[in-house]
């Protein structure tokens, strides 16, 4: 698949794998100088990047693993998204939940991006849902144990 994408920045860094079988590409902040965030606070990453999705794709915004266990930083907003007809730059929202600063520096890697097709539903207003062996048993009902 091509997907267009825009340097809005000429050091701007063009995502990439970085194993033949990630399914997502990293991120590189696109930065002049440090940004250091706060214990607790958050702060907008610039990646000096625009993408255009085809129709029916989004491009998922997650966490890198290794920046969450080693220093608590993540996006804020869990797994953010570019719809399609998006075409600012992309940013990735940085939540330190550490009680440490934590610098972010220019072409640091600071999360992944995934491409990811999705279909649009209509709903369809139900008196009734079909039943399942589960039913409404949610938060917990399965238990904690494997």
């Amino acid at each position: 698949m091509n997907i267009a994408i825009k340097k809005l920045r000429e050091d701007a860094v063009l995502p990439e794998y970085q194993t033949e079988l990630a399914a997502g590409m990293d991120l590189v902040a696109c930065i002049d100088s440090s940004i250091t965030i706060g214990p607790h606070q958050r702060a907008v990453i610039p990646t000096g990047l625009a993408i255009a999705l085809p129709v029916g794709f989004e491009a998922q915004i997650r966490g890198r693993s290794g920046m969450a266990a080693k220093f608590g930083v993540m996006p804020a907003n869990g797994v953010g998204t570019i719809d399609a007809d998006y075409r600012g730059e992309i940013g990735v929202i940085l939540l330190n939940t550490s009680n440490e600063s934590f610098a972010v520096e220019p072409g640091a890697r600071v999360a992944q991006m995934v491409i990811a097709k999705y279909e649009k539903i209509a709903w369809e207003v139900k008196k009734e849902l079909s039943e399942t062996e589960r039913g409404a048993g949610g938060f917990g009902s399965t238990g904690h144990a494997a």
